[in-house]
């Protein structure tokens, strides 16, 4: 089974697994997202432009291989991504339309049930492959950071809507040693971590700072392409610290001798917005929606939550089932799966609680740096539900 690092991802779906379609590779090198989008009209170009109401569509989802992958794989198996022994390999290795696992598939373990609509998903290692999809109408509902779903609300004049939020803060520091006690003591460290121009980078650099730590001169902050950069400079030079999310922060253990998890930075993050006064959580991702598909498919919208919400409970509830699951759509091995979970605060938070615990948040990295998203707060429209 391929890694997380691969350079391919899987598009899977229930129709293909239903006909028995051969398994597609896809293989992106589109980077970036396109700014170009005029308004609603562009971003629902790549979707029948008039209602259907209540009439079953299919809804195509993007998601990272990490933890807002992981809380759709109950959603995954309901709608029939995986099949027990018949997936096809795809030349990088992964698995394909009918994903393969040893564990009993088909019974719904999050309790779903019968589902209106199809589903496609699209799972990457970066953001930067699947937002372009999302802004060019190939993706009807796409997991990214929180702040880069800020991001693509001002890019597309509020072209997005947020759904949920589907994860809290994930965020670890690691070292090999036992060096770091305190977010201080980064102080004149180099870090590796991944995911510059999001959550990572807009997170880091708001707890260095609020705890006299200038980023841009009292540490080295090296910007990886993937987390698998910041292992391997890890292995070889056990001097450094890397940021690293959950499950990767989990994985890292294993694979770094004396490696262990220095920082929980939701604790650093809570502990540094009360000593100023604030409330806000730490918000690692979001399901973000094309505002026309949203406004045109609300029964679809509605179903979509529902079962998100209780895929999302199956995998918090039952780690060692929903990491087989986990491993079979390929994000991680079900070892490193199973003892991440309880750390990956992997949510579904909608309506009301999620446009509160957004909008802080948001606000936050926006009174620190305006550009991390997008340059304003965005709008009333911005959570859908609320």
């Amino acid at each position: 089974m391929g890694t997380t690092q691969q350079q391919h991802h899987a598009t899977i779906t229930r129709r293909a697994f239903a006909s028995g379609l051969a398994t597609i590779a896809i293989g992106l090198g589109i980077t970036g997202c396109s700014s170009n989008t005029d308004g609603g009209s562009n971003a629902g170009s790549g979707m029948n432009s008039s209602s259907e109401g209540a009439e079953p569509t299919t809804v195509r989802i993007g998601a990272l291989k990490g933890p807002t992958g992981m809380g759709l794989v109950g959603l995954m198996d309901a709608a029939g991504m995986f099949a027990a022994s018949d997936a096809a390999a795809t030349d990088d290795g992964s698995s394909g339309d009918a994903v393969a696992t040893d564990t009993p598939v088909g019974t719904d373990p999050a309790g779903i049930g019968a589902l209106e609509n199809d589903y496609e998903f699209t799972l990457a290692s970066s953001a930067d492959e699947l937002a372009p999809q999302l802004i060019q109408g190939d993706l009807d509902v796409l997991c990214v950071p929180a702040n880069l779903a800020a991001t693509l609300y001002q890019k597309t004049e509020g072209a997005v809507t947020v759904l949920c939020v589907n994860t809290l803060g994930v965020l670890d520091i690691v070292e090999a040693g036992e060096t770091i006690h305190d977010i201080t003591d980064l102080a004149g460290r180099t870090i590796y971590s991944a995911g510059r121009g999001s959550t990572p980078q807009y997170a880091l650099e708001y707890l260095l700072r609020e705890n006299g730590i200038d980023p841009e001169t009292d540490v080295a902050i090296q910007w990886a392409s993937e987390h698998a950069e910041c292992l391997a400079a890890l292995q070889a030079d056990p001097s450094i610290v890397c940021m690293l999310p959950q499950p990767f922060a989990t994985s890292a253990l294993a694979k770094v001798e004396g490696a262990r998890i220095a920082l929980d930075l939701t604790e650093v993050w809570d502990e540094t917005v009360a000593a100023n006064g604030g409330n806000s959580q730490l918000i690692t991702g979001v399901a973000v929606a094309r505002s026309t598909f949203a406004w045109q498919h609300p029964a679809a919208v509605e179903e979509l939550l529902d079962a998100y919400a209780a895929s999302v409970g199956f995998v918090n509830d039952d780690p060692s089932a929903a990491a087989q699951l986990i491993e079979a759509a390929d994000i991680v091995t079900a070892q490193v799966a199973e003892q991440a979970i309880p750390y990956c605060n992997i949510v579904c938070m909608t309506g009301a609680e999620m446009a509160g615990a957004l909008t802080g948040y948001l606000q936050t990295l926006y009174d620190a740096d305006p550009a991390s998203v997008g340059g304003a707060m965005p709008g009333d429209d911005f959570c859908y539900g609320a």
